[in-house]
């Protein structure tokens, strides 16, 4: 944009628009990094270009005029546009626009949905596409193609894949038939104490999931070494909690999916003593996109705001 007489200094609009919604000299130069005094400086340069005053300014407040109120009404648009098609292109020239495909096992929570949206919100250029992927099979689509990136539950240790963000560290659920006699725990807020597992049949996920990661989502023993009688083998969550209903084992959840999945048939005890899970975002070892690094930023700041 030019900076001649006739001309417009995108400054001066960013300090305008700034104040327009700050009303406040000093919040809006902290939010600027500049000084006071320049905010000023801008501002008046820009009422200068129009001939007339945006803003009233005395010593208890900050409001807009009538014609301030219609040049902000005019430039914002126009403003969001701008920044709009600045972040098309630079997309673009990153290798972000196209199709970025991320699979995600159960049901993707809240959480997830957010980033989603907000991932969508930064790069409107990259159309993403959320697939379901196998509990039981939960590094294949990676390592297939059929997804560019997968969130899955932790622990990984594929050689052929890497690992990015670890996310949404949360204590574990045992789902139970409403008709378990553990299920009354529930409706107290007791919990159900790891060496209990003993005398529980635990569901898990069967092949081709690796071993190592089977025996977290299942495990063989308590922390003690007490052993934990095995229960069915399911393919997917729906698999899973449709066993548990029918009082055939119970089954460790993460908090969040418990929360997703309430049922009338089903309860949802608390864990203590075992380890917390995690998710994590995974891709092939060579597959980090510019797509797929973006996705992860936008997984990890999501988390990290709490």
């Amino acid at each position: 944009m030019g900076l001649g007489t006739g001309g417009l200094d995108i400054r001066e609009v960013e300090c305008f628009l700034a104040l327009s919604e700050e009303l406040h000299f000093g919040r809006a130069a902290e939010r600027l990094y500049v000084s006071q005094s320049r905010v000023s400086q801008l501002l008046r340069s820009l009422e200068g270009r129009i001939g007339a005053r945006l803003l009233e300014r005395t010593s208890r407040r900050v409001r807009l005029t009538p014609l301030g109120e219609r040049f902000l009404a005019d430039v914002q648009p126009a403003y969001a546009s701008l920044h709009g098609a600045l972040a098309a292109a630079r997309d673009a020239a990153r290798g972000l626009d196209g199709l970025l495909r991320i699979g995600f096992q159960g049901t993707a929570d809240e959480r997830v949905m957010d980033a989603v949206a907000a991932f969508r919100d930064r790069h409107p250029g990259c159309e993403l596409e959320t697939v379901e992927i196998p509990l039981a099979d939960p590094f294949g689509a990676v390592r297939g193609g059929e997804v560019d990136a997968a969130i899955v539950c932790l622990p990984m240790a594929e050689p052929d894949l890497a690992l990015g963000p670890v996310f949404s560290r949360q204590p574990l659920t045992l789902a139970v038939s409403a008709r378990h006699p553990l299920a009354r725990r529930a409706a107290t807020g007791a919990v159900v104490g790891a060496e209990e597992l003993a005398g529980c049949a635990v569901i898990g996920p069967g092949e081709p999931a690796p071993r190592y990661w089977r025996d977290v989502m299942a495990p063989a023993a308590t922390p003690g070494g007490r052993p934990v009688p095995r229960g069915p083998r399911v393919s997917t969550l729906q698999e899973g909690l449709v066993a548990t209903a029918a009082g055939r084992g119970a089954m460790l959840l993460c908090a969040p999916t418990a929360a997703l999945h309430g049922r009338r048939d089903i309860a949802f005890v608390p864990v203590e003593g075992l380890p917390d899970s995690a998710l994590g975002l995974v891709w092939r070892r060579g597959g980090d996109t510019a797509r797929v690094r973006a996705f992860g930023r936008a997984v990890a700041e999501l988390y990290a705001s709490g």
